[in-house]
């Protein structure tokens, strides 16, 4: 059974569905090809773990599932909505609330306190000051960091930086989290309380897909998509998930 059939039996409609995708990126003496005719579709509140080694397309693929870029060629269909050629404009008015990052950089600002950082999606999306307080401090409560609220980031550990950025990402209720290796910059206990925080908010409902290196990780996705050279070579179908 293929994951695109289990989804219709089981009702669940794709968040994001990709046909054709292709990403190429030219100068003057190379054209290089990023991404090569990718297929995909992925089902509101699944977790999807994409793998492969580097070079091959990940990062790539998710920086055009979250809209920040277009493809050259293809559709890409984000909660049914044909959005491949559309303007940085558009894309960054749907991005609002929409989708959630986390980065393995965490990308936190450093002049901002946790608590701003937190906010800043709120402030995007032009949310009124007290519905804007109530949910920054129910997601820090939430990651269990409301203490550092007054903090910077470089007053933080990893693993403290890392829970602002999963909080910054859940705190617009996003349908959407896009995790480029959510825990590559962490130590293997901090790494495995990323993974469990992805784990939770998929289980609250929230669609997750997941770059990474770490086949201990991927583990934790209901399914894992493997690149190389730009194209899906293979996917691997946990069982309990696809006779769900």
């Amino acid at each position: 059974m293929t994951e695109q059939t289990a989804n219709a039996e089981n009702g669940r409609a794709p968040v994001i569905r990709t046909v054709g995708l292709r990403k190429l990126y030219t100068t003057e003496e190379v054209e290089t090809t990023a991404l090569d005719n990718v297929n995909l579709e992925i089902a509101e509140g699944e977790f999807a773990a994409i793998m492969g080694p580097s070079g091959c397309g990940k990062s790539t693929l998710l920086n055009l599932l979250g809209l920040l870029d277009n493809p050259t060629e293809g559709e890409y269909w984000l909660l049914d909505e044909e959005v491949a050629t559309y303007s940085e404009r558009l894309r960054a008015n749907l991005r609002k609330g929409t989708i959630g990052f986390v980065f393995q950089s965490f990308n936190l600002i450093n002049e901002l306190t946790v608590h701003e950082n937190v906010e800043l999606p709120l402030l995007y999306m032009g949310m009124p000051a007290a519905e804007r307080k109530q949910r920054v401090r129910s997601i820090l409560d939430h990651m269990q960091i409301t203490h550092r609220e007054k903090h910077f980031p470089l007053q933080l550990s990893g693993g403290q930086q890392q829970r602002v950025a999963v909080a910054r990402a859940l705190v617009a209720e996003p349908k959407l989290v896009l995790a480029d290796e959510p825990t590559g910059n962490l130590d293997s206990r901090h790494g495995d309380e990323v993974m469990e925080m992805l784990t939770e908010m998929n289980k609250n409902g929230t669609t997750v897909v997941m770059v990474t290196h770490s086949p201990a990780y991927a583990d934790y996705a209901h399914r894992i998509i493997h690149l190389f050279d730009g194209k899906i070579v293979s996917e691997n179908i946990e069982r309990d998930q696809e006779a769900s």
